[in-house]
């Protein structure tokens, strides 16, 4: 088959993709202005907000996850014009996400005392206790969110919840400025200010969304006469079915990161703050990829609604296409700017914290370069997953991905990550190892599938 008949797609691929790369950009890049902010009291409470995260991305990563059941259901709901199928996903979709929500906060605070017998530095540990205190609240507001990001996703009106969570960004932001530092009169709460920041700027975010697809027709009559408590049994099973290997998928991969992240802290608080910078800007690139497995997901379950597999099959190739083109410009900009970007969040004219700040961006860049290959096995995992979640294949894949970061990347990072190896750039090698395992065996997987149903439909 021709090129043309990949590229072609590209641009459509684009117009829905791209409202949720900068929404999901506009999430990351709030955590870039939050470090740099921090970055300027110093090392150490860098440190301490990539520790306290480090509890909360595992949270993340169960809520995302888990929602991410709604929007291939919705879109094959759309497609097929079932309209009354569709409302009941809706409800049952945001009575989970709530449940969820809560009690994934109540787990993460009830999970702090674990912080003291992990052997962190303890100026950090001091320092980031406070901070997950009020920043594990905020899972139950991103929670709910994440179930209404679906839905508009999954009815293909991404842009609605890209509004929400760059309006909310602004308000982060500016709540950051005030709140950390202690502007316009307000208390100066240093790091914790970051944490209340985020608490108020999701609650924000969970009633805009709200309040947008509510004033849309195409979404109003889904959220219209909701009856919250009049709940289906069959429609709950499905929805966790679904939800839950796809939580764990995300886990699974949010949990090597996270490991990352502890890892770093044994060998000290200047590798810990590098992982950090490090991981966040590797952060904001991954979110294009993830706004393109979106727009894999959405298209790929409108084909499987409409039983044209050969055409799914096509379509999703061509956002492989896609996604590995811009993860190789990406690669090329950490490769080229790797010593540059890492001095982007700590004061280099600071006398006081000179050697920690010097040391921090050294490590740093070294990871960036570690980063730069990773770009491309990233990106095509996570495009390659979303493909399958819009197939509803959900079980195998989360097996797969346990295997590629636990069996595989998680024992490369333990060993290679001590001090007499390679330290910091070793647990990266190990995250290398993961991602590009994934990539393989997640595209084996769904070529398999959609030639099983393009031989099944032709006989």
């Amino acid at each position: 088959m021709q090129l043309k008949n990949y590229t072609k797609e590209f641009k459509y691929n684009w117009q829905l993709a791209a409202p949720v790369m900068l929404g999901m950009l506009g999430h990351t890049f709030v955590s870039f202005i939050d470090n740099i902010m921090v970055g300027q009291l110093g090392t150490a409470q860098l440190a301490a907000v990539s520790l306290g995260n480090s509890f909360l991305f595992i949270g993340m990563s169960l809520g995302i996850g888990f929602s991410t059941a709604i929007t291939p259901l919705i879109a094959e709901a759309d497609t097929s014009k079932n309209f009354t199928g569709g409302k009941s996903i809706v409800k049952h979709g945001l009575v989970l996400c709530t449940i969820l929500g809560v009690l994934l906060a109540l787990m993460i605070l009830l999970a702090k005392p674990l912080i003291h017998h992990m052997e962190q530095p303890k100026e950090v540990v001091v320092l980031a206790l406070p901070y997950l205190d009020v920043v594990a609240l905020s899972l139950i507001p991103l929670v709910i969110f994440q179930g209404f990001k679906q839905f508009g996703d999954g009815m293909s009106m991404t842009k609605y919840p890209m509004y929400a969570t760059l309006l909310a960004n602004v308000i982060n932001v500016f709540l950051n400025y005030l709140l950390i530092f202690g502007k316009f009169g307000f208390p100066e709460f240093g790091i914790v200010g970051a944490a209340y920041g985020t608490l108020i700027a999701r609650v924000f975010m969970v009633w805009y969304i709200w309040y947008l697809l509510k004033r849309k027709e195409k979404s109003k009559m889904f959220l219209d006469d909701i009856k919250l408590f009049v709940l289906n049994h069959h429609m709950l099973k499905k929805i966790i079915n679904l939800g839950l290997p796809s939580a764990m998928q995300m886990f699974f991969e949010v949990a090597i990161f996270t490991s990352a992240i502890w890892l770093s802290g044994l060998l000290g608080k200047n590798d810990q703050a590098a992982n950090q910078i490090a991981l966040n800007l590797g952060s904001m690139t991954f979110m294009v990829a993830m706004g393109l497995s979106v727009a894999a997901m959405v298209r790929v379950g409108n084909q499987k609604g409409l039983k044209s597999y050969l055409e799914l099959r096509r379509i999703a190739h061509s956002i492989f296409l896609f996604g590995t083109l811009l993860a190789v410009g990406f690669a090329t900009l950490f490769f080229v700017f790797h010593t540059q970007l890492p001095k982007l969040y700590l004061d280099t004219d600071d006398v006081l914290n000179a050697t920690d700040n010097l040391t921090v961006i050294s490590i740093a860049s070294k990871l960036l370069l570690v980063a730069a290959v990773f770009q491309i096995s990233d990106s095509i995992q996570v495009l390659v997953l979303g493909a399958l979640r819009g197939l509803q294949d959900v079980k195998i894949p989360m097996v797969l991905v346990f295997i590629s970061y636990w069996v595989v990347g998680f024992p490369v990072s333990w060993f290679l990550g001590k001090p007499e190896q390679y330290g910091s750039t070793g647990i990266w090698l190990g995250l290398l190892a993961g991602l590009t395992t994934a990539a393989i065996l997640l595209y084996i997987r769904f070529n398999y599938l959609t030639k099983r149903l393009i031989l099944s439909n032709n006989q």
